[in-house]
């Protein structure tokens, strides 16, 4: 159970105008300013959820993972994980948490996967028989195979990456956190990796927290959603209750033969090749039907679709509604 209540957390940071004049006195008198990161967050995830922990940049995510993970230590509020507190009981805590963080690395650089795993073992302690029988099925699971035999700097990022999430894993966490673990792979490894997580959250019932600006793998992966910005919570809830707050524009790509028809309220042209028009339709002013039963009755029409907005627009536009 993870539980975190009214946490906040400000850094102090250097501020100098550019130039050497700048440079010299601000290494005499420098000047500061406290930016606040999170404010009053509170939320509760359960034992073997999947969730969600989205926002722009800047937003507070990461900085909410690492007091999660005890790096960071909050200004105020109460965090409890399993019945510790991460900053006050980091050891025995660490032992309960895996952590991929898709931009840094947990591997040595220049030797063999397998001998990181093995320092990896060492930290943690994890019995002979089970890092034995972890390193098994997360060699068969994740297709690692010849890759424990490579040194890290000689791997592409997506078997890197198939390397790093085993390495968080062969202790046997309750808790896995991802940020970013997806960032730069190609379209098989991106499957490979959603797949395998699924499995080790229905098989094993690992809690997950998931950060990513992919929101095709929150898509596929997570039911509940936590949208963060300015440092604070701004959605709890799941796909529905973003397509709520989310436009609900429609959008319609039509193939025709002849005079290009016209649009009339709540038809908004968004593309123009000849033949094909796209079309931005507001559904509160004019139903998908009228729609196409306009366009229909001004020309040939060949082929037409209609699809709503995207999880990529439905963020974007939640974005723009609280103005982060």
């Amino acid at each position: 159970m993870i539980s975190l209540k009214n946490i906040d957390k400000t850094f102090r940071v250097a501020k100098r105008q550019s130039g050497f004049s700048n440079a010299v006195r601000a290494f005499f008198s420098r000047e500061h300013e406290i930016v606040r990161a999170l404010s009053d967050i509170s939320f509760t995830i359960g034992d073997g959820e999947m969730v969600g922990y989205i926002g722009p940049n800047g937003a507070g995510k990461s900085t909410t993972i690492k007091i999660m993970c005890g790096v960071l230590t909050p200004d105020g509020g109460e965090c409890e994980i399993n019945g510790r507190t991460p900053w006050k009981h980091r050891t025995a805590h660490v032992r309960e948490i895996g952590v991929v963080f898709g931009q840094r690395s947990q591997l040595w650089w220049d030797v063999p996967v397998a001998d990181s795993f093995d320092l990896i073992r060492d930290i943690y302690r994890v019995d002979d028989k089970l890092y034995k029988n972890n390193l098994s099925e997360l060699t068969d699971l994740l297709d690692l195979g010849e890759l424990l035999k490579t040194p890290a700097r000689s791997l592409s990022l997506g078997q890197r990456m198939r390397c790093e999430i085993a390495a968080s894993l062969l202790h046997s966490p309750k808790i896995l956190f991802l940020d970013e673990p997806t960032i730069g792979l190609d379209a098989v490894s991106k499957i490979a990796v959603r797949q395998f997580i699924k499995k080790l959250n229905a098989e094993r019932g690992t809690t997950i927290i998931l950060t990513t600006h992919d929101m095709q793998d929150i898509e596929a992966l997570t039911e509940r959603i936590l949208l963060i910005g300015k440092g604070r919570i701004l959605l709890d809830g799941n796909f529905d209750e973003l397509k709520k707050h989310a436009s609900g524009r429609r959008t319609i790509v039509a193939e025709y033969v002849g005079n290009m028809p016209q649009v009339c309220d709540g038809m908004t042209l968004t593309e123009i090749k000849e033949g094909r028009i796209v079309i931005s339709l507001d559904p509160s002013v004019l139903t998908v039907s009228d729609a196409i039963a306009k366009l229909a009755a001004q020309t040939e029409i060949l082929d037409i679709s209609v699809t709503g907005a995207s999880s990529e627009e439905m963020v974007a536009s939640l974005y723009k509604e609280y103005k982060i």
